[in-house]
């Protein structure tokens, strides 16, 4: 062979090879959301034995109807016996023990976004209760629900946190209601619909016709079972708030619900989104659920969507079709969202994708809400939202958020004569940690400080325990008898009311701003104008009240006083400076002349306008 063919034959398996691969990587990104290749583990439903016994079931979901019975349940599809055909059949899959042999196989990148999430690994859930039994030296580490061992915090969380993860497993047939927690895949894209309910029902001797279906309606039910606990945002969202009563309590009206573990909650407020109709997945999108890839600490790190993606002030940040991903066009596909052509709007955090909208030609943007497709055109902030030099920091939802559950004078310690549970394991155990809670309350939130590489920004606080905490009878302790614990959390309450908290509701409220609730009062008849406060709940054993995050006007100086590190209450300075303003509410009103001009001129400048009859706090 000359050279010169040689040149040409090598060029040519250069060429293939390349051609090759790049037909490799493209089944590969193809597959991550599209029907299964028949293969010998799945061939289509026709050819299958199984339709022999259990005829065509109706009620799959138009992409998975076509894909046959082995490729999810296994199996043998050949035989025509039922023990030889049930060999190694995974009854319900879709659990993580067998997603990368069912659902990973056409879901690739869904599945490997997913088992990074916060929901699968649980880290800050993890992270801050090691902290606190003092195991770790920081609430930040990032864990994972799967390395839990048996130290006095994993224990308490096998004993009554350790439920809700995705990698709990579905073991029992039927819908997704308020008592699952976990499935996998399961826990968001099961469906039953009223047939296949009905069929489960009846006796197993009957011939099924419907399955349930794997799909993309995914309800507010789906997020409940676990979100209904610790943050209680899906029972915050719904206007619920947990109390202490019994279900045994003599209740009447519409103003208490019995969810299906008995606990009771009273009717507070409904979030103002969900009183419009909104689903959380019409906020929440595929990254803010499945995951990014990205392992993250905590969960406010993983959430991608705000308040100010929709309700922008400018020009709304967007994206076209064109810059999408293989993952969101496949979704837009399945949805047909009926935005062909236009932008759709962008998160301001990482520009992750908001496909159920789209803004027109004029910069009008609009949501689709997923399950009906009915459209809401976003509005813009509202002029009272004031970024002006004093309020440039606080977020949305310090403001609007209308209230958010409370938990204090909490006490946790370990019975060793307690029949327990292991609900990592599921199993049960002798000796159990105990919780015993003093009260449930539900007022508008606390004000924390968040500062880090971000910037400032003053956010909702709540109790995240106000607690004792006693380890000496857990087994081979050495830890001293009793700590006590003030530790506030950074909250998204999701309670969402149209009309922002009042100006005193921040400025003299005693409550915003981290001294508990009493009475405060600015006494400016005294011989020294002073802030007085008299609180409604006895000092605890560290001197502050049950309710407190701080004491009243004095500078924070514990080394931690939140679940984060980089959350904290106000200082002094930031005080003294809140209540500056306070003052003048006792004769001015919030909207009068006075009030609102200030709002556009530096408060220190505002003063040197302060008549001869006004009265200077002295701090």
């Amino acid at each position: 062979m000359s050279k010169r063919k040689l040149r040409i034959f090598l060029g040519i398996i250069i060429l293939t090879s390349l051609f090759l691969v790049k037909i490799k990587e493209w089944n590969k990104e193809s597959a991550q959301i599209s029907e299964l290749e028949i293969t010998e583990n799945s061939s289509s439903l026709l050819q299958s034995t199984c339709v022999q016994c259990h005829g065509m079931l109706e009620g799959m979901s138009p992409y998975h109807n076509e894909i046959g019975c082995v490729a999810c349940h296994f199996g043998n599809n050949e035989s025509s016996f039922k023990d030889s055909s049930h060999m190694g059949m995974i009854k319900i899959p879709g659990n993580f023990s067998d997603a990368d042999q069912t659902c990973g196989l056409c879901h690739v990148q869904a599945l490997a976004d997913i088992k990074k999430s916060m929901m699968t690994s649980n880290s800050g859930i993890v992270s801050v209760d090691r902290y606190i039994f003092g195991e770790t030296d920081s609430p930040d580490i990032q864990t994972h629900i799967n390395d839990l061992g048996f130290s006095a915090a994993d224990v308490h969380l096998r004993n009554l946190c350790s439920h809700c993860h995705l990698g709990n497993e579905k073991e029992e047939f039927g819908p997704i209601s308020e008592l699952s927690r976990g499935g996998g895949c399961n826990s968001c894209h099961l469906n039953y619909s009223t047939e296949a309910q009905l069929e489960l029902s009846l006796a197993d001797s009957i011939e099924r016709k419907f399955h349930p279906s794997l799909d993309l309606n995914i309800s507010d039910d789906h997020c409940f079972g676990c979100h209904s606990r610790s943050g209680r945002i899906s029972t915050n969202y719904e206007g619920w708030h947990e109390t202490l009563l019994s279900k045994d309590s003599l209740l009447t009206g519409t103003d208490f619900r019995i969810l299906e573990d008995d606990r009771v909650f009273k009717k507070v407020k409904e979030d103002i989104h969900h009183q419009k109709g909104l689903m959380c997945i019409d906020c929440h999108q595929y990254e803010d659920i499945m995951g990014d890839g990205i392992e993250y600490s905590h969960e406010e790190e993983a959430v991608k969507i705000s308040c100010e993606d929709c309700h922008f002030e400018n020009l709304p940040l967007t994206k076209s079709e064109e810059e999408l991903n293989f993952t969101q066009i496949r979704i837009l596909k399945i949805r047909a969202y009926a935005h062909d052509r236009l932008r759709m709007l962008t998160t301001k955090k990482d520009s992750t994708v908001m496909l159920n909208s789209f803004v027109t030609t004029e910069n009008e943007a609009f949501l689709i809400r997923k399950e009906n497709r009915k459209t809401w055109l976003l509005k813009k902030p509202s002029e009272s939202c004031n970024r002006d030099e004093g309020h440039k920091d606080v977020t949305c939802s310090a403001c609007h958020s209308s209230w958010a559950p409370q938990c204090i004078g909490c006490h946790t310690d370990f019975d060793p004569n307690a029949e327990g549970y292991d609900l990592f394991s599921k199993a049960y155990v002798d000796g159990s940690w105990i919780e015993y809670a003093a009260e449930f309350l539900a007022d508008e939130p606390s004000l924390g400080v968040r500062k880090n590489e971000e910037g400032r920004a003053v956010q909702a606080a709540i109790p995240g325990m106000i607690m004792t905490l006693d380890q000496s009878a857990f087994p081979g302790s050495e830890k001293e008898k009793s700590t006590f614990h003030r530790l506030f959390a950074p909250a998204a309450p999701h309670t969402t009311g149209a009309k922002g908290r009042s100006c005193k509701s921040c400025h003299a409220n005693s409550t915003a701003l981290g001294y508990g609730r009493g009475n405060l009062v600015f006494n400016y008849k005294s011989e020294k104008p002073r802030w007085e406060f008299e609180s409604e709940y006895e000092d605890l054993e560290d001197g502050l009240p049950a309710d407190a995050w701080i004491g009243f006007l004095e500078a924070p100086d514990a080394a931690m006083y939140s679940t984060r590190t980089d959350f904290n209450p106000f200082s002094l300075e930031e005080q003294q400076r809140i209540l500056a303003v306070g003052a003048c509410f006792s004769c001015h009103n919030e909207d009068s002349d006075v009030m609102l001009n200030s709002l556009s001129t530096p408060f220190k400048e505002y003063k040197k306008k302060m008549s001869r009859e006004c009265v200077e706090a002295v701090f």
